[in-house]
């Protein structure tokens, strides 16, 4: 089995992706409202102008976001450096992918803490071979991305999370 990728987010790897890809609604976490696919208007190039001050401004939600990894990934690997701030097209499917690597992320994220537990042999099978599935070696494109999220492969991580009950 390969290594896992590293599922600490590193904004200076990223184009802000997260900045520009996710919606918010104005409220305890927001100052005000932004639509998915829209740059925040407090991002200059990829860093946010406010960062140091995001709690006092209103931006609570952005500094408790944790995309585990996934906007280096989407930015590096599956868009090869491509920026969506110098090709706009590229907008919605750097979204896309970034929503969808941020699932895989986010379940072997729990993969990982299922490692730390003592299973029977058919449940450290099913733990190993989800592992396998969530973090291919072949990588991931937006292609493969879409066919993971619609393989069916969450309702089986969530069988085997529901399994893992009995032996927490």
């Amino acid at each position: 089995m390969h290594d896992l990728p590293d599922l600490t987010p590193d904004c200076s790897a990223c184009a802000a992706l997260c900045c520009m890809a996710l919606p918010f609604d104005k409220g305890e976490a927001f100052a005000f409202d932004k639509p998915a696919l829209h740059p925040c208007p407090n991002l200059s190039g990829h860093a946010c102008t406010i960062h140091d001050r995001l709690e006092t401004e209103g931006f609570r939600g952005c500094g408790l976001y944790d995309c585990l990894g996934a906007g280096q990934r989407v930015v590096g690997e599956i868009f090869a450096g491509a920026d969506w701030q110098n090709d706009t097209s590229l907008r919605a499917p750097m979204a896309e992918a970034l929503t969808l690597l941020h699932r895989v992320h986010a379940a072997l994220e729990l993969l990982v803490a299922a490692e730390r537990l003592t299973l029977p042999d058919a449940l450290a099978s099913e733990r190993s071979a989800l592992r396998a599935a969530y973090a291919p070696e072949a990588g991931w494109t937006p292609e493969t991305l879409r066919a993971h999220a619609a393989s069916g492969l969450d309702k089986r991580l969530r069988a085997f999370l529901a399994s893992l009950r009995a032996h927490v």
